[in-house]
């Protein structure tokens, strides 16, 4: 069965903790999946929504750098979350090391969703979030499961066109080297320089590179 954790970051003890303990034992969580504090539903006390926990960025890179400097990254599938529903920010994700990412809030708003926030009081004015039978009959399966499969179908095939506009053939090939940020005064720097990565970090180890590149192999041959 696997083992999992989820975490929006806020102190970093527990993650050298871990990262520790896998190191001695062998042992640790098969996913870990990072949540940003932009991120949350809309439960979520505006408090906790606004100020607890550290942006995905910087919540992500600095863990997934802990993992790198103790050779264990490639041990952990790293998940990202906290809009990353769009395709810059997915790909800038994919860069700093995630090998996947969650999308939960832009999903939703493509089936309806008017960040009412009252998903915790079960009246979910547009169906979305609620149990009741009165109110889901605003939420039509069938056109909606359209839109839904619509919106992660262009999500991806943004992704992928910023993707080979890097000169990388897959978004896991893609690196915080690849990517350069802007300052108001004109200035640039690298995402690696940003946040402190190394070359290697942020990209599949070499089996996994190179699995990679056979699945697009073969789907360029089929």
């Amino acid at each position: 069965m696997p083992v999992w954790h989820r975490s929006a970051v806020g102190e970093l003890d527990f993650w050298f903790k871990l990262a520790d303990t896998m190191v001695a034992t062998g042992r640790g969580p098969d996913f870990v999946t990072i949540d940003g504090g932009e991120g949350g539903t809309g439960a979520a006390p505006l408090s906790f929504a606004d100020h607890v926990s550290l942006p995905f960025k910087v919540g992500f890179s600095r863990v997934y750098r802990i993992f790198h400097e103790r050779g264990i990254a490639d041990q952990i599938v790293f998940i990202g979350s906290g809009r990353l529903g769009f395709p810059e920010s997915a790909l800038f994700a994919f860069a700093l090391g995630c090998d996947m990412i969650a999308v939960a809030r832009e999903a939703m708003i493509s089936i309806g969703c008017i960040q009412a926030q009252r998903c915790h009081t079960n009246d979910c004015p547009t169906g979305v979030a609620t149990q009741s039978a009165w109110l889901t009959r605003g939420l039509d399966p069938v056109s909606k499961s359209v839109r839904a499969a619509s919106y992660l179908i262009t999500l991806r095939a943004a992704i992928d066109k910023l993707c080979r506009a890097t000169g990388k053939s897959h978004p896991a090939l893609v690196t915080a080297f690849d990517l350069e940020l802007l300052d108001d005064g004109f200035g640039s720097r690298t995402v690696a320089e940003v946040f402190g990565y190394d070359p290697g970090m942020g990209r599949p180890s070499g089996l996994e590179e190179s699995g990679v590149r056979e699945i697009l192999a073969e789907a360029r041959a089929s």
